[in-house]
């Protein structure tokens, strides 16, 4: 873990609420002036603390009407059959996150797609036949009420 101190904590949180915010008016907001600022983010990016940046899209105005959440149970959970279900699942564009879970369920994935038909083409072809697959349940999103990335900062 970084050692940051209340300048670094600022700075991400600023970064993560509005991440094109230029480097000067991010000095400002932080109360440095802009060559250290710059240098404080570059440090915070080769430390691996900023791992990217990113347009936060809107998923129905490109044609993702649907959002679904899969649980994914396996057969076995041996190291490599865990493995090869993550390399599979990193291959499909329509799963936008994969977290592997401790208890009943191995896995659940964020799935997006167009349509429902859309989706059923999509777990009947690429997710359920997938080797060592030996269960999914899935949920449709009714509605989001709360989308927040990132992690809270103080």
């Amino acid at each position: 873990m970084a050692t940051l101190d209340s300048i670094d904590r600022r700075l991400l949180a600023e970064l993560q609420a509005e991440g094109r915010i230029t480097n000067v008016d991010l000095a400002s907001r932080v109360g440095l002036t802009a060559p250290p600022c710059l240098r404080r983010v570059r440090a915070l990016e080769e430390a691996g603390v900023i791992r990217g940046y990113h347009a936060d899209l809107d998923a129905p105005s490109l044609g993702f009407t649907i959002m679904v959440f899969a649980m994914v149970s396996l057969k076995s959970q041996a190291e490599g059959d865990l493995r090869a279900f993550e390399q599979h699942i990193a291959t499909l564009p329509e799963v936008r996150e994969c977290h592997m879970l401790n208890g009943e369920i191995d896995f659940i994935l964020k799935i997006v797609s167009r349509d429902l038909q859309s989706f059923q083409e999509f777990l009947t072809s690429k997710l359920t036949p997938v080797p060592n697959v030996a269960s999914v349940k899935t949920s449709l999103t009714i509605r989001t009420s709360k989308n927040e990335p990132g992690v809270p900062l103080e």
